[in-house]
Formats: structure tokens, sequence, C-alpha cells
């Protein structure tokens, strides 16, 4: 051992390789840092643990010297040939790089002329030569000269195989998933045996790079170890892997399914306005901004602008966004969804139940018959579209449910009646009870304003909330007063000044009638249908606290 050298200390009770600097203060912890530290021969002093209690440090005795020094010594010769091999490796790819800068190709003009399509409609262009464009969803290098690629272009997934010179271009050397690509060849079925999506593939005679991805692709990004934090900053690459994207689709049809659903009962689909100057659900939930000058908000609910529109065109319906500034961060809340929302006119509370729960059958049943219903199948194996009738419960054989199965309120004491029964208790009990339930004829002191009281009992109101099972709340409805004095009364108890609400209190003023109806939130909706834990799941870019990016 070099005696010059300023000694270096190690401790294995104390010492740390990471974050030691072998001094006495702040050791290494092993005798192998050490020498790596030094770098070569001659070591300078080295110490350990002493063997005595009084002494802290003590000379490395020779022949544990000897043996780390060992140690010491394979491991510079496997650095050595790593160094030596990361080398010829860079040699190697600087040479292919350079051959292949050589290599160019050429699209066959004597081919037959190739028609472009997308992936969906390959089916009916077999043994024809075709061309696609899209994404590199999968790339697997066979050999130097055979690649497999999965193509993705947001209508389906294509297996193409490209072989010898095409997979010897720079553009081949360096490319990665996700870059952009137009393929030619013909696509036929895969052979007995293999699989493929679809069943096809496509055989290669020429290719385009049109965008290409950073080394690595989109792996470098995200992966299946990601911080659900990674995944949504990241949501815009998250939404290209095939679980997102499939939950994508099935969104689009099960709102088409919706849709037909309503216009098959002659209902009228409006757009009403999502900046209001008046509430809905209550002022604690309001977003509140600037209108030149005037404060105005985010509409909770487009349901007052459609009861507007009874007199005009009947039933109606619309798909808008609705927002609520709850500081609630659970699995099941958002600031911003879409709510499917319709108003019926001249109707019965029983025939506002019938129509809520024909509805989520309807739906249901026509997803499952629609492209969404393979992906249902898939994603969640288990759904069965459910049967009518639905469980009808009063809030009041709510209360008594909670009391004889032990749900408590959150400080331990038992449900009453008046009580709001919070979403953990509400989704207990329906979990247990594992059906759907029509919780109806809430107490008027915990429902909204407009919600008429039940003629049997006049301290519930008719109102309703569908409760599923594993979401919760799916729907909230109710009648609506359509008498002026308990409208004005129902302001007066929530404390509402009714001047912004001439126009609303007008229609019962210019001929009025019973009429009721109801919101869906279409994400829970969806979770539901899907099968999903976490509402964030079937929202493209989720909004909730803390989250308004990207």
């Amino acid at each position: 051992m070099s005696g010059d050298a300023a000694p270096i200390y190690t401790s294995e009770k104390n010492g740390n390789d990471e974050t030691g600097d072998g001094s006495q203060e702040n050791p290494f912890k092993t005798v192998l840092q050490a020498m790596r530290s030094a770098k070569q021969e001659p070591f300078p002093p080295i110490f350990v643990d002493g063997k005595k209690d009084d002494v802290k440090y003590e000379p490395i005795s020779s022949a544990q010297l000897k043996k780390i020094k060992k140690a010491w010594t394979r491991e510079g010769f496997k650095n050595a040939d790593r160094e030596k091999r990361e080398a010829e490796d860079a040699e190697r790819r600087e040479k292919n790089f350079e051959e292949a800068k050589k290599i160019t190709i050429e699209e066959d003009k004597s081919l037959p002329a190739a028609k472009q399509v997308k992936i969906r409609e390959l089916q009916g262009h077999k043994d024809r030569r075709v061309r696609v464009f899209g994404w590199i969803h999968h790339l697997r290098r066979q050999s130097k000269a055979m690649f497999f690629i999965v193509l993705r272009d947001g209508t389906g997934f294509l297996q193409c195989v490209m072989n010898d010179k095409l997979c010897l271009t720079l553009d081949a050397l360096k490319l990665t998933t996700e870059s952009t690509i137009l393929i030619t060849g013909v696509v036929k079925d895969v052979l007995a045996g293999k699989t493929a999506p679809g069943g096809i593939e496509l055989t290669a005679d020429y290719w385009e790079l049109v965008g290409d991805s950073p080394a690595g692709g989109m792996d470098n990004v995200l992966n299946e170890e990601s911080h659900v934090d990674v995944l949504l900053d990241n949501r815009h690459l998250a939404l290209r892997g095939e679980t997102l994207s499939k939950i994508m689709r099935a969104r689009s049809f099960i709102m088409q399914c919706f849709r037909d659903h309503f216009f098959s009962k002659y209902y009228v689909e409006v757009t009403p306005p999502t900046m209001i100057q008046c509430q809905v659900e209550g002022g604690s939930t309001l977003f509140k901004f600037d209108y030149f000058g005037e404060e105005a908000y985010l509409t909770q609910s487009s349901q007052l602008y459609l009861e507007t529109m009874l007199p005009v065109l009947g039933d109606v319906f619309c798909v808008a966004q609705s927002y609520r500034a709850e500081q609630s961060r659970t699995r099941r809340h958002l600031a911003e969804y879409t709510h499917v929302e319709a108003e019926f006119v001249n109707i019965s509370f029983d025939d506002l139940l019938d129509r809520i729960e024909d509805m989520i059958v309807d739906v249901s049943q026509r997803a499952m018959d629609s492209p969404a219903g393979d992906i249902i199948r898939e994603i969640n194996p288990s759904f069965v579209p459910p049967k009518k009738p639905f469980r009808r419960m009063k809030y009041t054989e709510a209360i008594e449910y909670c009391r004889q199965n032990a749900i408590m309120k959150e400080d331990g004491t038992q449900f009453e009646f008046g009580d709001d029964i919070p979403e953990m208790p509400e989704r207990k009990m329906t979990d247990q009870i594992n059906e759907p339930i029509m919780l109806n004829r809430f107490p008027a002191e915990i429902k909204s304003f407009y919600m008429p009281r039940d003629v049997e009992d006049n301290r519930v109101t008719e109102s309703v909330d569908v409760l599923m099972p594993g979401v919760g709340e799916i729907v909230g409805g109710s009648m609506r007063i359509w008498k002026i004095d308990e409208l004005m009364a129902g302001f007066k108890r929530e404390n509402i000044d009714p001047a912004n609400y001439d126009w609303y209190i007008d229609q019962r003023r210019f001929g009025t009638c019973p009429h009721g109806g109801f919101g869906l939130g279409f994400e829970r909706f969806l979770t539901w249908m899907l099968g999903r834990h976490h509402i964030r799941d079937v929202v493209l870019y989720p909004r909730f606290v803390g989250r308004c990016k990207p």
C-alpha cells in the first residue's frame, strides 16, 4: 500500500458506497468501493471497522486485502471487456449506418398500382396491393433482414412483414415504435397455425418513413411501472395504449347508443349554454368566472334550460359538459364531466322512474349489440346487461337498511331520517345488495329547490338516484315543481335570490304542467359498464382537484 496518499476509510456498520467519500466522517461501506475510488495500484492505506470496542478503525489485514483485490481485478477485466464490446458495437453501428446510407429503395412501377386504404377495410382487399399509413405499435427485428411490424392507424391493427433490402436502409436501422410510415404490399391470410390481428398480414414491397420517433419509442416515457401522475402528465401518449384506446372507442359507440335510444323515443336533442348566471345544484360547487365584468358560472346542469324547451319541442335531451367545484378526489369524482340529461313533459313520478329504468336497460343492450360489445366483453367479461324491474327503495328504507347492517356515519353513529347518506356508506349498501337500486323520495332539506314534495309524505320529495354496484350513483332525477308558489318557497328555503330566475319562473306563468327529468353521469355509466376501478380511465383528459393538464 502507498504511504503517501490519504488513507481511505470503510465501515460495514456505518458506511455507504453511494454517498460516502472515504473519509473518517463519511466512510465507504465496502473495501471494494475503496479500491474503485483509488482506481489503480498501489492503493492508499485502507482502514476497516476496528475489532475492539475502543478502536473505531484499524488497517485492513493482508489476507482480507488480498481476497478483495482478486474481486477488484476480476471486475476490472469485466469492465475492460464491456468497454471493448461497447466500442466494437459502436464501431459496428457506425459501419452499418455508413453502409445503410448507400442503400436506397424505390417503388417498383411494374407492380399493380396500390390503393391507399384504412386497416379496417383490408378484409375486402385480400390478395391485392394496398398502401397503408399508420403508427408502429410493435416492432420485432427477427434478423438483420427481416422485420415484423404491427401497424396502428386508429381503425385497427395490421401485421406487416419486411424483408431483405427494405430492412437495410438507414431509416430502417433507426426505426422505432410510434414512428409513422407508409407501407405498400399485398395482404393475405396468415399461414395455418400462425396468428395476427384480424388473421391477415401484409408482405411489404416498399415503405417510406413519414415521421420518426425518439430511440426507444414511447417506452422511454411510459411503461407498466409508471406512477399514475406520470401517466396523467403524459396522457396524450398513454392514450396510444391498447386498453385506453379501446375504452375511447367504446365510449364513442356507447354515446351513440344513448342518442339512438332517445331518437327512437322521438326525443329532440338541444344544445344549452354552459356559461350561466344562475345555480342549479348549489353555490358551493360552482366555478365562478368574470363574464365581461359580470359574475358568471360554468354550468352544473343544463336542466333549467331543457325545461324551457318542453313547450316548444316536447320531450328533449342534451349531451353537454357540466362542472362541479367539489373538493373531492375520489375514484368517481370529476370536476368536468359529460352530462346526459333529459326532461319530459306531462308525466308522473312513476313515469319518470320507468323511463330512466328503460333507458339504462335499452342502452346497455344496444351497447352489447354494437361494436362496443366486443370491447366490453374483452375488458369486463362479467358484464351482463341489467333486466327490469330495478329494485325501488325509498330513502326511509335505505336508512333502516343501514341501521340493520351496521353501516354507520363517519362519526360512528347510526343514520337518522334527514341525514344525507354519503358516497362510501351508499356504495357499501349498494355493493351488499348487488343489484341496481332506484333510491327514491329523499327529504326536502337535502335536495334541490326545484324538487316537489311527495303527496303521500310531505317530508320527502319526488326524487331518485340510480345506484349501481361498484360505482354508486350514476343518475339523479326528480319531478320539477310546476306551481309558482311552491317554486318561490323553494327559493326561499335555499336562500336563493329569484331575481336571476325570471325566465325560469315564466315557465310556470305561461302555461304549466307536471314534468320531470334526470341527469346521467356518462363517465360513471362507462365505469360501471367497463368494470373500471377509477373514473379517470374512461375520460379523455381527466379534470379533478389538482389537475387541469395536459
